[in-house]
This record gives structure tokens, sequence and C-alpha cells, in this order.
């Protein structure tokens, strides 16, 4: 277990904060290394070739990590939208083939693969909510040969209900569907390792569960794809690219792996900064240390949620890190004012009220949450 970190992050002691999956807070030490990196631009005399890629790299190692894998298969991407768009681009699909997606997927991982399949004469397969909330069973029972794509989260965004991405990927593997995973909602507060895995793809922004900023994300790619086409045609996934001196000696050639992959100023002298000094906080914290406290976290709201008349998911159907509160009624309308006015903040999303704590929350903001619940219920 992690005693609580709220020192790290600058919170007023008036704030209770369980909207991770929304966006996350920057620590004090990931904020500090943007501003350092803010003021370093006001002397770009000082800034050498090499300081383009030095930061990245090291991302890149930070994140390879996390995910159990190889720094030559990561890529520096700007979105989860942008890793999907990847792998809507290079993996191929034929008419009469299907995609299988979830009910109520977050859209970026959703939107592309509509595109695909009116593109190619693909057809949709959206798995229902299962009743007893085993997305895994619903997932393995809709997998078949015509599957082509089967594009997951590792836990749905709107309750944490979660996924066995290893038995999936094993069936996947088994019937030649690729496996292309948003984990957005995942990394950084749940273990996971591409090699249990082996997804074809797998996109994630840093700004949530990774503690970083917006607009910065890394997509791995499993090395059958790692000859295939990017997105765009940037200087810097190119060969040879480090000697500015040479950029007009234009060649065909890309930069090692999944570099070539990398979006356009991926080196990103104002967000690389942060997203480094946040990976490597999370690295020293250890995703297995994380997942265990959050889950003492979020076991606690579940049983206080039981007992004010809310419905959760069993706790081996949940990821550690969220869950959804349900009524059978209906949540009440006038709820996320509630919150608001308390300075409480979790997220209404679909029918759930989701709550996502991280290691910055106390039992006092777990107090402050049910005294904005109990109220709005009395």
């Amino acid at each position: 277990m992690i005693p609580c970190q709220r020192h790290l992050f600058a919170f007023p002691d008036d704030v209770a904060y369980f909207n991770c999956a929304y966006t996350a807070p920057l620590m004090r030490t990931a904020a500090a290394a943007g501003q350092r990196a803010i003021e370093d631009k006001n002397t770009p005399w000082c800034i050498a070739s090499g300081d383009f890629f030095e930061t990245g790299e090291e991302n890149r190692t930070l994140f390879s990590q996390l995910v159990d894998g190889t720094p030559d298969q990561v890529a520096i991407i700007p979105a989860v939208s942008y890793g999907i768009a990847l792998a809507a681009k290079n993996i191929p699909i034929e008419p009469g083939q299907s995609i299988l997606v979830l009910q109520d997927q977050f859209p970026s991982n959703v939107y592309p693969w509509h595109r695909l399949a009116a593109e190619k004469g693909a057809a949709i397969i959206t798995v229902s909510r299962p009743a007893d909330q085993d997305w895994t069973a619903a997932v393995l029972a809709a997998i078949d040969d015509k599957v082509a794509i089967t594009a997951l989260p590792n836990c749905h965004w709107t309750d944490g209900t979660v996924l066995d991405l290893v038995r999936i990927g094993e069936k996947c593997r088994a019937l030649g569907s690729a496996l292309v995973i948003d984990a957005i909602q995942s990394l950084g507060a749940l273990p996971f390792s591409v090699r249990d895995v082996q997804p074809d793809f797998l996109a994630t922004g840093a700004h949530k569960w990774l503690l970083g900023a917006y607009g910065y994300g890394f997509c791995y790619v499993d090395a059958k794809w790692l000859d295939g086409r990017p997105l765009e045609e940037n200087w810097l996934n190119r060969e040879a690219s480090e000697d500015f001196s040479r950029l007009v000696d234009y060649r065909n050639g890309y930069q090692p792996g999944a570099r070539r992959f990398d979006v356009g100023g991926g080196s990103s002298f104002f967000l690389a900064p942060v997203v480094k000094a946040a990976l490597t906080q999370i690295l020293a914290w250890g995703v297995t240390d994380i997942a265990a406290t959050l889950r003492t976290l979020t076991g606690q709201i579940a049983t206080r949620a039981a007992d004010l008349g809310f419905q959760v998911a069993p706790q081996k159907m949940r990821a550690p890190h969220m869950l959804g509160l349900y009524l059978p009624a209906g949540l009440p309308g006038d709820l996320p004012a509630r919150f608001a006015a308390q300075n409480v903040y979790a997220s209404v999303r679909g029918d759930a009220i989701r709550v996502a704590p991280h290691l910055y929350n106390t039992p006092a903001d777990i107090d402050r949450l049910f005294a904005v619940l109990e109220a709005a219920m009395a």
C-alpha cells in the first residue's frame, strides 16, 4: 500500500477530486518541469539539435518499461485517436469481414472503425453490455473467424468494468483478428504487459492515469506492423534527421522501429518534460502498488455506495481504479450541481456516477463524496 500522496499535488484542502478518469492534476514536479521548459524557450540559442530527440527518447523508454515492452516499438502521438487512425490505416480488412467494438465504447475507438467499415464493405459488431457485467465472456463469444479487427479498451470508460485482454488476445490470435486497444483509462493504474496481451496496436494519452499533459501520448506497435505507413511524412521520422545540416538530402528511409509513426513535433519541448516527470514517479511507485492502493479506496466507496442503495459491479468485474455507481430509478438530475457546490468532483457518464480516485484522495474526501450522495437521496 502506498500512503496518501496528496502533498505531491497542489490541491486546496476543500477540494475532493474523484475525476482522474476525466483528467488528472499535475504533480508539483511535473508542473515545475513544464515551467522550466517554457522558460528555456526564452533562450532558443541554447536549444541544440539533440534536444529535439533526447526527452522523447527518454519517454519512449519509460513508457516501454510501463507496458513491459521495448522502446523501438513505441511511437509518440498526440492522442488516442491518432493511434487508432494508425491502426485503421495499416490493418487490412476485406468486404464481408467485421470489426468488433463494445456498446457505449469511447468515440475515439469507434468513429475510425465506422469509416473503415463503410469504405471496405465491412460490418460493425457491437457487443451489448452484459447483465452480469462480464465483458470478457461476451467478447469471447462474439469473436469469430469473420472478425478482422477487435477494438477494445482495457476497462469501460463509463464505469471501470474490466476486460481480460490476455484471454481475448489469445482468441484473437487463434482466429486471425487484429487486437487494437484504447488504454487511456487504464495505463498507469492497472498493470499491463504487451508480452502477455500481444496487441497489434495500443494507444493512450498521457493526461489521465499517466498524470501527464494534454496533447501527448504513446502508441505501442507490434513488430509485424513496423514497416507500415505513417499518417504523416514529417522530417523527424526520416532517418538521419538528427543532422540538421543535411535535411535537404531527402531520404526514403525512416527512423528505426515505431519512430516512423511519430507525430510531427512529437519532441514537444513543453509537453515532453511534463510527461517524463510523471512517468518517472509512476514507475517509482510501481503500477502494481498503485492498483492495490486504489482498489482499497474503490472497495471502500463500493461498500458505502451499496449501503445507500447504489448498484455496483462485483469487484472481480471492476478495474481497481474506478467504478460506476448506478441507481435503479436513475440518478438525480441535479447531482452534478450538488457535487460542484461542495467542491466534490466526479463525473456522470451514461447512467453511472463515475468515481475515479487516485493516490491524492483521503478518507475525508470519501466522507465529503458521501455527504453529497446522502443529501441527494434524502
